[in-house]
């Protein structure tokens, strides 16, 4: 076929990128070659609009071993122990095909951790929906939840957290990101870089299908009124096979014959090999016949842009692949030696003796496109003036009550129950919490994750939303007792051809890198997904924070349930009444304009530092951050979890019960302390300079505010309980 413009635009190439091509090969591509170049240089893998800002964050720290570049970052837990983590966007796939994108991104996001020689321990994924009412919602989220379970739990890998959230942003445009954290030694930790010549390529895992060809592109792409069409392109998951490839992956390791090896996720064998030559500044040589294909008649095309899952491919040792194939025909799985490392620093195609395709590899990485794209700056917006009379007009139990029901509060336990969180016997924090704990086995260290986003607030103000998802992140890992590590990020937004969309790309990025840097909580890998709109109006922009952090002994783990009674309850951190923006403001004044709560780092570290030295003390029986609806909202998850109840207290201010209640101001906490310990605590709260309040006091089962109006805490539960549970069913 002859391949010209028109046939390169159809690949989601632009003409001038076309035209780059021809003039780097000295000639017209053939459809293999372009097909190749097309993968390589969609936004998904060339990152083409994202790379020049990404450069800002900061990706250095004492405990990083490995950060952005490889398959996943690498952190350090002391005694010769790493957590190898990552988090990516599988979003395009889920909306076409909810059960089998969800499926195929967690798949994904496994193998890119067990690449690297870990043994994943722990998922944890961030959903976002269309508004409630939308017609597609209900499918899609149940379809999505399924999909995460039904191949995590196959893998036995428990899910220990997560977040769901609806807006109808995502009406068109749903968001499925997928974590994975692995456990490894940091001396058996395996890189994707290529090395020595005439090594032998081998191909392991499943046969090559026609499934997932164009998904990378795909991926790059708006949607439209065809978007039924794009079936085809969504990749299809068996998580039976996947467990196999694992435990062959790993018996191969345990030795040392390998000397790279790779996950074929998007551009499956294109992107695995290219990437791999690259890093080892070498050539590639695939003899296309040897593929494994469990469909007949494949092209050369369709071989090289099959996206089928359940794949690797390994740079080995010579003389070792004897020993290798053995392992991969003890655990049932295709292997074939299809190739080897040259010194062309081309990679080369041969099928049935011709050579079908010669690249030089650093036209498909170092010569990809790089856009400065233009971008719109946002201005901070005007301050709602919010009159105190009609502040004053609410009930605090009536706004309580419509809060704890919204969908973005309710207890989304409909979900996290249909996946094995417990599986492997190590989760010691499941879902529901503010992070989701698993203990290193057979120590007393335990690992804490947790996944946020606040895509109204980064609609709001890009850069402080930025600020505000990275010191969430911070927060829920302090809430349970665990030192903050790192970060990895998921960047959804719309087209970055857009200013605003692209402005706020930007900005977010500036927000997550000034807190990063700020807190010494740096970004070890991550994803952007761009394109996440329909025809031309984009998502709200939602980057995802995936947080890990350290508990030295899981013995000192904090959980956010009260525990006893007449125990006393306090804030730390100050409350303000921030009322732009909050969750009150958006769903009960109907007011969608206004800043969102103002990120004051030093506060952030300060107070966090704090109550980790609180914590390590055994001086705090509970905590929680506030976030999302105020410092009442939390207060009743606190209640509904422990099944107490809290008599409150008048506090000393000039604020109106709504803007006290229901303001979000950030870098706070909830903590609950045994009386007789008052005096120490006040005394290192002090001594640090943060600020604090005493809430009230535990009771038995009902909320008592300060103007004598009852809650029982079983009214609250059922409400908070039911909304997700009556809706999908």
């Amino acid at each position: 076929m002859q391949v010209n413009e028109k046939i390169a635009i159809d690949h989601g190439l632009k003409a001038d990128e076309y035209k780059r091509i021809c003039e780097l090969l000295k000639r017209t591509p053939n459809l293999t070659e372009l097909g190749i170049f097309s993968a390589m240089w969609n936004e998904h893998c060339s990152y083409k609009s994202s790379r020049l800002h990404l450069k800002k964050l900061p990706t250095k720290g004492n405990k990083v071993i490995q950060g952005p570049g490889e398959n996943a970052g690498v952190i350090d837990i002391k005694d010769g122990d790493a957590i190898v983590f990552k988090i990516e966007s599988h979003n395009h796939p889920s909306f076409i095909e909810p059960y089998q994108g969800a499926a195929t991104g967690v798949g994904g996001i496994m193998r890119d951790v067990f690449t690297m020689g870990a043994r994943p321990i722990a998922n944890l994924n961030s959903i976002h929906f269309g508004s409630p009412q939308h017609k597609k919602t209900k499918n899609l989220l149940r379809g999505v939840v399924h999909g995460i379970g039904g191949y995590g739990n196959c893998m036995g890998v428990p899910t220990i957290a997560g977040q769901t959230s609806f807006d109808s942003s995502y009406n068109g445009n749903i968001l499925v990101n997928a974590m994975t954290l692995g456990l490894v030694k940091r001396n058996k930790i395996f890189y994707s870089k290529a090395a020595g010549l005439n090594k032998p390529v081998i191909y392991v895992g499943s046969k090559t299908g026609r499934d997932g060809i164009h998904g990378a592109s795909m991926a790059s792409a708006s949607f439209d009124e065809k978007i039924e069409e794009k079936k085809p392109t969504v990749q299809v998951g068996d998580p039976f096979t996947e467990k196999l490839l694992l435990e062959a992956c790993l018996e191969l390791m345990a030795g040392d014959s390998i000397i790279s090896i790779q996950d074929m996720g998007a551009a499956g064998l294109t992107s695995s090999s290219i990437e791999m030559a690259s890093k080892g500044n070498l050539g590639i040589e695939l003899n296309l016949d040897k593929v494994p294909c469990r469909e007949s008649k494949m092209t050369p095309y369709e071989i090289m842009l099959s996206e089928s899952q359940e794949r690797m491919l390994i740079v080995l040792e010579n003389g070792k692949e004897n020993l290798a194939k053995k392992i991969f025909d003890k655990w049932n799985l295709d292997f074939a030696i299809i190739g080897k490392t040259t010194n062309t620093k081309n990679i080369e195609l041969f099928f049935k003796n011709e050579k079908v395709a010669s690249i030089p590899v650093n036209t498909l990485v170092e010569n990809a496109p790089i856009y400065d794209r233009k971008w719109k700056k946002s201005k901070l917006p005007k301050k709602n003036k919010i009159k105190k009379d009609i502040l004053n007009k609410f009930k605090t139990k009536d706004v309580l009550i419509k809060i704890l029901a919204n969908q973005n509060i309710c207890s989304k336990e409909w979900i996290w129950q249909q996946y094995d969180h417990t599986v492997m016997g190590d989760t010691i924090q499941k879902p529901g919490g503010d992070s989701g704990v698993v203990r290193v086995h057979g120590t007393n260290k335990a690992v804490a994750a947790s996944v946020d986003s606040s895509a109204v607030y980064c609609w709001s103000h890009p850069l402080t939303g930025g600020k505000q998802v990275v010191a969430e992140s911070w927060r829920n890992l302090i809430s349970v007792g665990a030192k903050p590590i790192a970060i990895t990020n998921c960047l959804n937004f719309g087209s970055p051809e857009n200013e605003d969309n692209m402005g706020e790309f930007v900005e977010c990025v500036e927000g997550i890198s000034e807190a990063s840097k700020y807190l010494d909580f740096p970004v070890v890998s991550g994803n952007v997904s761009f394109y996440n709109q329909t025809k031309d109006v984009g998502i709200k922009p939602t980057p995802s924070i995936g947080g890990v952090g350290l508990l030295e002994d899981y013995k000192k783990m904090v959980s956010m349930d009260f525990k006893e009674n007449d125990n006393l309850v306090l804030v730390v951190g100050k409350t303000e009444g921030h009322i732009d923006q909050s969750l009150f403001s958006r769903t009960i004044l109907d007011e969608k304009n206004g800043p969102p709560p103002e990120v004051n780092l030093f506060n952030e570290k300060n107070n966090g530092e704090t109550l980790l030295k609180l914590i390590n003390q055994n001086y705090i029986e509970s905590a929680h951050d506030v976030s999302l609806g105020g410092l009442l909202t939390a207060i009743s998850k606190m209640c509904i979890k422990g099944n107490k109840g809290i008599k409150l207290k008048k506090p000393k201010h000039s604020l109106s019960d709504i803007e006290y209640f229901f303001g979000e101001d950030q870098g706070r906490y909830i903590i609950e302390i045994n009386p007789m310990n008052l005096n120490e605590v006040t005394q290192i709260l002090e001594k640090n300079s943060v600020h604090y309040e005493e809430l009230g006091i535990i009771i038995e089962k009902e909320m008592i505010l300060y103007d004598k109006t009852k809650v029982v805490i079983d009214e609250l539960k059922s409400i908070n309980t039911n909304w997700l549970k009556n809706y999908m069913s």
